[in-house]
């Protein structure tokens, strides 16, 4: 497996299908997207009294979430601060669809979008009726609330939770619901005068200018107004003319000097994008903390761990046996979905590391039923020993995620594959999930029982003279329970004892 992190600084390869003929890796950014709270009880610390999104989207993906947030130590200090790329350029240059493709194009969870509209000072009733009449200036610094905005910044780069107002166009006025924002590895913050504080831009790792023609700017203005905020065409032009463009003159077009990009034509300029991204990604990376690093912390390596797990059983899911169906949305339209139709799902871990997964599947599948088998290798003989069963009754029919969290000869998986053969399972109904495995084992257990689908975050290439997976991760159990290894036994051949 490689290096598992939050959005790529963290770089873990994600789930893929593992043949023996040798997988594929599906992409490493998987690896960096949240799973599930660790469960085993421990110290309260100040990071898990922190509230966390239950939604996150990507550009291809859907994540539910409770788990916590990965800037914070197993103290409660920041890992890290976030990366900041501050957005700058006159009004309708094309701000926010740069901060779209750039998120696009990392194609990462945990990244925040700031739009500096959201913090127009609220107006009284005077200014009120100015801006009615198209005669209040809007890109005048006097209009952001700057302190309220640095403050919100500045809290977000050190990955807390914050409340952003809503501003409301069309009423000139912010709306009494203010949104909860979470922290993040990259905040994306755009806005007319993004370089206009010092303060602000001390904030900001990255600066990037938009630049794009006046006549552009102003017909995109128009269509925006007009269509989005219900004003006229003279009350644009009046405004334009008397605010918009000499703010831009004075104000936004002399701090493109302060910039570390320049973007001409904005959103539609791939090759910027493309530089942009790539330097993000590359200080993401300096930042890496990984799984695989015998220094990470257990507080760590338990928060990565549980998202792949997520990430792992989801990804498995999706090889199920699935039906068409249609459904009719609360908008009155038809929708075209999957839906699992036969018996029913169980999970069955081999103890003591597969135990881990279980509560990342029961977040998943929330009726799901558990069996548990206890496999350890006699240090004698070299041979698994099977030492405790408990499977759900009647599994002969149904489909059955078989866990451990790593594999490295696969002794122990193909002794609990038999196992569940002998109950009557269907070999092509078992899915053999792992976290990391070692090439010998996908081969072997792909050899013995080839229609067993075999999943995985990821394949190192070899295993050492004592079975332990190369370059691997050490004891999974024992980094993640917080337990000295195994002196005179070992649980598995599944781990690195």
């Amino acid at each position: 497996m490689a290096a598992a992190g939050a959005e790529e600084r963290r770089g873990a390869a994600g789930p893929e299908r593992a043949h023996s003929s040798g997988p594929g890796p599906l992409g490493s950014l998987l690896s960096r997207l949240p799973l599930a709270p660790a469960p085993a009880p421990r110290r309260r610390t100040a990071s898990q009294c922190k509230p966390e999104p239950p939604l996150l989207r990507t550009s291809k993906r859907t994540i539910y979430t409770a788990g916590r947030p990965p800037w914070y130590t197993e103290t409660g200090a920041p890992v890290d601060e976030a990366f900041v790329i501050g957005l700058c350029g006159g009004s309708a240059s094309g701000k926010t669809t740069v901060a779209t493709r750039i998120i696009e194009a990392l194609d990462v969870p945990w990244v925040v979008l700031l739009s500096m509209d959201s913090f127009y000072k609220v107006l009284d009733e005077g200014q009120q009726a100015l801006a009615a009449r198209s005669d209040y200036n809007f890109d005048h610094p006097d209009a952001f609330d700057f302190e309220l905005l640095v403050n919100v910044l500045r809290k977000l780069k050190k990955g807390k939770s914050v409340k952003v107002p809503v501003y409301d166009f069309t009423t000139h006025s912010r709306r009494r619901e203010w949104k909860t924002v979470y922290g993040a590895n990259v905040i994306v913050f755009e806005g007319i005068l993004a370089f206009a504080n010092k303060e602000l831009l001390k904030l900001l790792d990255m600066k990037v200018f938009v630049d794009t023609d006046s006549d552009i700017r102003l017909v995109r203005r128009l269509q925006r107004d007009i269509m989005e905020r219900g004003r006229d065409v003279a009350g644009v032009i009046k405004q334009y003319n008397k605010f918009v463009k000499p703010a831009f003159e004075q104000y936004i077009e002399p701090t493109v000097q302060v910039a570390d990009i320049v973007v001409p034509r904005g959103g539609e300029n791939f090759v910027a994008l493309d530089l942009i991204v790539q330097h993000v990604h590359s200080q993401l990376e300096k930042r890496e903390i990984t799984v695989r690093n015998k220094d990470t912390t257990r507080d760590e390596f338990i928060f990565y761990s549980k998202r792949l797990m997520r990430l792992l059983i989801e990804h498995a899911l999706s090889f199920l046996p699935l039906k068409s169906v249609t459904v009719e949305t609360p908008q009155g339209t038809t929708y075209e979905g999957k839906r699992f139709h036969r018996q029913r799902i169980t999970g069955v871990s081999i103890l003591r590391a597969g135990e881990t997964m279980e509560q990342a599947l029961t977040a998943v599948c929330k009726d799901i039923r558990l069996g548990k088998i206890l496999i350890q290798t006699n240090l004698d003989t070299g041979e698994p020993e099977l030492h405790y069963l408990r499977l759900p009754k009647e599994i002969s029919e149904d489909y059955v995620i078989l866990m451990d969290s790593t594999v490295s000869t696969g002794a122990a998986a193909m002794m609990a594959v038999r196992v569940l053969l002998d109950h009557d399972v269907q070999e092509d109904r078992i899915f053999l999930l792992s976290l990391l495995m070692a090439e010998m084992g996908v081969h072997s257990v792909a050899y013995a029982f080839p229609r067993v689908h075999i999943i995985t975050t990821a394949v190192d290439k070899r295993v050492n003279e004592e079975f332990h997976i190369i370059p691997g991760i050490g004891n999974f159990g024992d980094r993640y329970f917080g337990t000295d290894g195994p002196s005179a036994w070992c649980e598995s051949d599944s781990v690195d004892c």
